[in-house]
């Protein structure tokens, strides 16, 4: 179940990388790159107290989930990837 401010970085049809929040129409800020993309996302969830950031690749499949603290990882001991 995805809170309110848990956000999700995604390509956009015209090449674009979105930072949109999970419970929002449009997305926060665009970027040229998937990393400026996944900073911005990440700067944001810092202020607003942490949340989880799911990045999806280019084919629109899920290609990480993080937890920015100091949001609460639902499975610390099983968590190897950040």
């Amino acid at each position: 179940m995805s809170k309110g401010r848990d956000r999700t970085v995604s390509r956009r049809p015209d090449g674009t990388w979105e930072n949109k929040r999970n419970d929002a129409d449009k997305a926060s800020s665009l970027h040229k790159t998937q990393k400026e993309a996944e900073q911005a996302a990440r700067g944001m969830l810092r202020n607003q107290g942490g949340g989880e950031l799911t990045t999806k690749g280019v084919d629109g499949k899920i290609r990480s989930k993080e937890t920015i603290p100091p949001g609460k990882d639902p499975n610390p001991p099983k968590d190897t990837e950040h």
